[in-house]
């Protein structure tokens, strides 16, 4: 066996990825994928501007979170690297945001828009990881199928609170403050 194919990637890898793919290490395999398509983007768009407004800047909500797309997770003692969608963290954990060019504390919430390319990954990999790392929610959106699947961390293991389709109203842990439309998340 070559050394290249037993080498950990690292950040460095991460780095020199192509511009156009979201680089992340999952024990040590570096895993690429497409920038996001279209559908995928309105839908972590529309979740993430309608999450911002209320519970980031307060706008029609409690507010108490920062709210961020596409942050860069280093997490664990390796680190894993990761991306989630749209991440966010309580304003009690995280003030405010560090000056490195990412975060090292993990999120209490993320959101993962699934894509053919990425649905394995994140439904494996990443769910394992952020499981490890005591993320305490997890949001699956599927634009494919128009579906959001939510789930709470409990003993180290996935509880899947529920999930919805289409056009449903929902009212969703841990922003249950706000009603979240599930057709906004498929339309332009």
């Amino acid at each position: 066996m070559s050394s290249a194919a037993t080498r950990r990637a690292t950040y460095a890898d991460v780095l020199t990825a192509p511009e156009r793919v979201v680089a992340e290490v999952v024990g040590g395999v570096l895993h690429t994928s497409p920038r996001p398509g279209p559908r995928h983007a309105v839908a972590a768009s529309s979740l993430g501007s309608d999450l911002h407004g209320a519970f980031h800047r307060g706008r029609g909500g409690p507010g108490g979170w920062i709210i961020l797309f596409e942050p860069e997770l280093h997490l664990g003692a390796q680190p894993d690297i990761v991306v989630p969608d749209v991440a966010g963290w309580r304003r009690e954990r995280m003030s405010d945001v560090p000056d490195e060019p990412y975060f090292t504390l993990t999120p209490d919430w993320a959101c993962e828009v699934l894509s053919p390319a990425t649905e394995a990954f994140d439904r494996g990999d990443k769910m394992n990881l952020y499981a490890r790392e005591g993320l305490a929610n997890l949001w699956l959106v599927a634009p494919r199928t128009r579906t959001l699947e939510a789930y709470r961390l409990r003993d180290l293991r996935w509880e899947r609170l529920g999930a919805w389709s289409d056009e449903a109203v929902v009212r969703v842990e841990p922003f249950e403050a706000m009603e979240i439309r599930l057709e906004d998340l498929w339309r332009v």
